[in-house]
């Protein structure tokens, strides 16, 4: 039975690069993935875009496509990524750019354009899901809202003989489940392998996550190789079965556990995982290693999907001011606590508008608060204030009343730090698919 080569680049927008490299060059592939967006990273990206209209993709695209594009092109290998962010069509530009500079003549990119559904959001009435609000009350704070389109338009460009697709928002495994249906020529109905594929996309969208990365616990759950960490790569046939492996010898390893962890990974329901394309079944799946870093998965199920696409809204949410300080030796936390006591009572004294503040020995109790705190008395803590507040100028208060610990506060203070900075929170909508109308452009280098 045919059966398709797929590999995870990265898992998220700072993911390393030489484990893509390393399967770019060895992994024998049909496609290498890169998945890079993270719910405010589009918001984020939205902002860059703002102030450069040539900007907004990934700040790593370059480096990637510097290292891949030439082995990829090499081997046969096809590239889809999410790196696009909030400007595919400049980040096809810049990889034709790059194409060009290695000598890759005829090379093929496609830019999926139309995640971003901002006017259609702003001029209807949808409620936010967290709060039950509606986006419209949200007024001129909000700076995006980007639909998570799925695998037809992917899977269009591909059709047309894109040898690199650069999207904006999908669903993270709309990447992997696209190279199948195009390969396979699945139908956009067949649900039971929508849902196979879109298993196998969740499988390797966190790439070194399924490789005992996220998964290494020392003394508990051992890993070796860590700092070579090999990305997964997935085998997948005709009627959706799936294997797990990696690049030999490569670091990290592929378990029945490691796949068991990254299957549940950010899954609310496994019986309704809801994606633009499927609702996906995993309730039934089953795991077999199969030797040395090789595991099949098979069971994975699709319904139909539900007609609507989530959309993340970007807003400005508010202005976060921070200042941290350290102690050590005898009576640090003592001194710690006291220091956290008198920013407390400054921060009162001055009147610094803050609507949420807190309070931290950093290694002691900014974690799970005061209650669970143990006994021992600490070499050093870090002492953190921070707070939320409603304009730059009142959160940098708060990092100044930290930094003037040095000479009004406890004894010993050193390596005081201080920033203030706007924050981009991301609130979730539902809205008709048909709101967002995805299409490819086409390039060539």
């Amino acid at each position: 039975m045919k059966a398709i080569r797929l590999g995870a680049g990265a898992g998220y927008a700072g993911d390393r690069i030489e484990p893509a490299v390393e399967l770019a060059e060895h992994g024998a592939l049909d496609y290498l993935v890169f998945e890079c967006l993270a719910e405010r990273t589009i918001a984020l990206a939205q902002q860059a875009r703002l102030r450069d209209p040539a900007a907004g993709y990934d700040p790593l695209l370059e480096a990637r496509m510097r290292a891949v594009l030439a082995p990829c092109r090499r081997n046969g290998t096809r590239i889809v990524t999410n790196m696009g962010a909030a400007n595919p069509l400049a980040a096809a530009e810049k990889t034709r750019s790059i194409a060009r500079d290695l000598g890759l003549t005829g090379l093929k990119v496609a830019a999926v354009i139309g995640d971003d559904v901002l006017e259609a959001v702003g001029a209807g009435d949808f409620e936010i899901l967290e709060t039950g609000g509606r986006v419209r009350d949200l007024g001129n704070r909000v700076i995006s809202a980007n639909a998570y389109l799925g695998a037809g338009p992917i899977a269009e460009a591909l059709r047309q003989g894109a040898d690199v697709v650069i999207t904006g928002r999908v669903g993270d495994p709309a990447l992997f489940l696209a190279p199948l249906v195009h390969a396979f020529g699945w139908a956009m109905d067949d649900w039971e392998r929508l849902g196979r594929g879109t298993l196998a996309g969740h499988l390797l969208e966190c790439a070194g996550q399924i490789t005992g990365g996220y998964f290494a616990d020392p003394g508990v759950k051992d890993v070796a190789g860590l700092a070579r960490l090999g990305f997964p790569i997935g085998i997948v046939d005709e009627a959706g079965g799936i294997e797990i492996t990696k690049v030999p010898g490569s670091g990290g390893q592929v378990t029945l556990a490691t796949c068991k962890e990254q299957l549940l990974y950010e899954v609310h329901d496994p019986a309704r995982y809801l994606q633009p394309d499927v609702v996906a079944d995993f309730s039934e799946v089953t795991l077999e290693a199969l030797g040395p870093d090789r595991v099949r998965v098979t069971g994975g199920r699709g319904l139909p999907a539900t007609g609507l696409l989530k959309v993340s809204v970007g807003l400005i949410d508010s202005y976060i001011g921070e200042g941290q300080i350290s102690y050590a030796g005898p009576g640090a936390a003592s001194r710690g606590r006291l220091a956290l006591d008198i920013v407390r009572e400054r921060l009162e004294l001055t009147g610094v508008r803050a609507r949420e503040l807190r309070f931290d020995l950093i290694g002691v109790d900014s974690l799970h608060g005061a209650r669970l705190a143990g006994e021992a008395e600490p070499y050093e803590v870090r002492v953190r204030v921070a707070g939320r507040c409603d304009s730059l100028g009142e959160a940098a208060r708060i990092g100044n009343e930290v930094e003037t610990l040095y000479t009004n506060g406890p004894a010993g203070g050193g390596g005081a730090w201080k920033s203030a900075r706007e924050v981009v929170g991301v609130l979730s909508v539902l809205v008709p698919a048909a709101l967002a109308r995805p299409s490819v452009r086409m390039i060539e280098a």
